[in-house]
């Protein structure tokens, strides 16, 4: 391979992942024209066409995605070596983008981070708030934070905090004209709040648990969020029971703004993982990084 080669294989990467000539242009501070000619030397080259291109989108053709599959992986590969090159540095240096949920970004990554980092001024981080299932791989993250529970394949976790446990909750408020839940079907006669999940757009159905015995709850009431802050807050206003992380409501259950119910169908489960491509060799940013995040509890 030539390095003419290397420079129109990651030009023909980065228009068939933006998907457009225009901001793949921008990205490699050239013109679309260039760009353009690029891709149809690429072509030509290769004998068959890698794009279709529309006066509104760009696309990869079946040969495309098949060149895509195999270009991915390899380029990874080589920003992996490139990244490992900071070993020979005195310190550790790169920037580390990871995917994480809003919870474990506020209870687990920060924590940590706010105590490596100022060791580690050349060490940049990236966290990007998102409670779906990003593709790591595809959007070109380092690493994703996901509950113990809903892994994705071939990949390598390091758990990074301990057992967690979702609990039923409502204000003394509430409690005043309604009777206590005592099991998962008195929740029927109840007001409940419920949480619309970002990721599906669905209700979040209550998972509760006693001993072996599991159940998936499906909850009616007036209010749904999208966020488990306001879910509290409607809750502690006595606008029905909430279910929610027993961490995000210590300091109501302390106070007695919230009581917890159902205690004995609240199981701990396991808490955050960080993951990464098993193909992937860790930069010796990354290393740091993993080892302050590892759980030793």
């Amino acid at each position: 391979m030539q390095r003419e080669d290397l420079v129109d294989l990651n030009a023909f990467l980065l228009v068939a992942e933006e998907r457009s000539f225009t901001r793949a242009a921008a990205k490699l501070g050239t013109s679309q024209s260039t760009l353009s000619h690029t891709i149809r030397r690429l072509e030509t080259r290769i004998g068959v066409r890698l794009l279709t291109r529309t006066t509104r989108s760009v696309a990869p053709t079946e040969a495309g995605e098949r060149l895509l599959a195999t270009l991915r992986p390899a380029l990874d590969g080589i920003d992996a070596q490139l990244a490992s090159l900071g070993e020979l540095r005195e310190r550790p240096a790169g920037t580390i983008r990871i995917t994480t949920p809003e919870h474990a970004a506020t209870t687990v990554l920060w924590p940590a981070l706010e105590k490596l980092l100022p060791n580690y001024p050349d060490i940049h981080i990236e966290l990007s708030i998102d409670s779906s299932f990003s593709d790591i791989v595809t959007e070109r993250f380092d690493a994703g934070v996901r509950l113990g529970e809903a892994l994705a394949k071939d990949m390598i976790a390091t758990r990074i905090g301990p057992d967690l446990r979702m609990v039923v909750v409502g204000s003394p408020a509430y409690f005043k004209s309604r009777p206590i839940p005592h099991s998962p079907q008195d929740l029927a006669a109840h007001r409940c709040i419920n949480l619309r999940l970002q990721s599906s757009g669905t209700l979040y159905a209550w998972e509760l648990k006693k001993s072996s015995r599991e159940l998936r709850v499906r909850v009616e009431g007036q209010l749904a969020f999208n966020n488990v802050g306001m879910i509290i807050q409607a809750a502690a206003a006595g606008f029905g029971l909430a279910f929610v992380m027993e961490d995000r409501v210590t300091a109501h259950l302390a106070d007695g703004r919230l009581i917890r119910v159902l205690e004995d169908w609240s199981q701990p489960f396991p808490g955050y993982h960080l993951y990464y491509p098993s193909r992937r060799q860790p930069s010796a940013a990354f290393a740091v990084l993993l080892d302050a995040l590892r759980y030793r509890g």
